[in-house]
């Protein structure tokens, strides 16, 4: 039962002004697939564009994972951005950082 990864993250659009948070098992692939359905009105990323990368956190169970991205659903916007920015302050899009 060694080596699962689920990833919780949080993107937002290129403004900066919308949060859509999310549970994965890969990283890369989930934001190549934001990506792809930007202005896709039927998807919530792809409408609002949220295909940028700010936050994520790795859990080794998915039980875990999914109860974090309920948690994190749940909260307030000033409480998602103190998160956001405890680890990455001017909010710099981390895409290209997964890639590796």
């Amino acid at each position: 039962m060694n080596g699962y990864s689920f990833y919780v993250y949080i993107t937002t659009n290129p403004q900066r002004t919308v949060l859509y948070t999310g549970v994965t098992n890969d990283l890369v692939r989930r934001m190549a697939e934001h990506y792809d359905s930007r202005g896709q009105k039927d998807k919530f990323a792809g409408k609002y564009y949220c295909y940028n990368l700010i936050y994520w956190e790795h859990h080794q169970y998915v039980n875990n994972a999914i109860s974090r991205e309920k948690e994190i659903k749940g909260w307030r916007r000033e409480k998602k951005v103190a998160l956001i920015e405890s680890i990455n302050a001017s909010w710099k899009f981390l895409n290209d950082e997964i890639q590796s």
